[in-house]
């Protein structure tokens, strides 16, 4: 049984849709969405559907090639907080001051996770 042309083409046609979606998804950001929950890691807002389009990966060295696959260069920022980061870091550059100048934040919104969700599966 031979396959018609236009079922060669549909086949190639899925086959390439699929390729690139394997593609997508090797990238920094989709891994970032697997590896992370879907909050603002600065304003703790969540995100999900449509909406999760509005949550970006932050380089927190902003070296977009440094890209381990644990994840520990990333933040998940929304627009805002991620539009704040980069201004507040060109303000800092153009005063003169860089990094270490001054303190860096410590507050880490997911701080106790890992102890919440143990005591939730109990």
């Amino acid at each position: 049984m031979s396959k018609s042309p236009n079922h060669s083409r549909l086949d190639s046609v899925v086959l390439e849709a699929r390729k690139q979606r394997e593609l997508r998804e090797s990238g920094y950001r989709e891994h970032a969405l697997k590896l992370f929950p879907w909050i603002c890691g600065r304003c703790g807002r969540e995100f999900s559907g449509v909406r999760l389009r509005e949550l970006t990966v932050h380089h927190k060295d902003h070296n977009h090639d440094n890209n381990p696959a644990n994840g520990s260069n990333w933040e998940l920022l929304c627009l805002y907080c991620h539009d704040n980061e980069h201004a507040r870091l060109l303000d800092e550059t153009i005063r003169g001051r860089t990094t270490e100048d001054k303190t860096l934040a410590t507050h880490n919104p997911f701080a106790a996770l890992q102890a919440m969700l143990a005591k939730k599966q109990d």
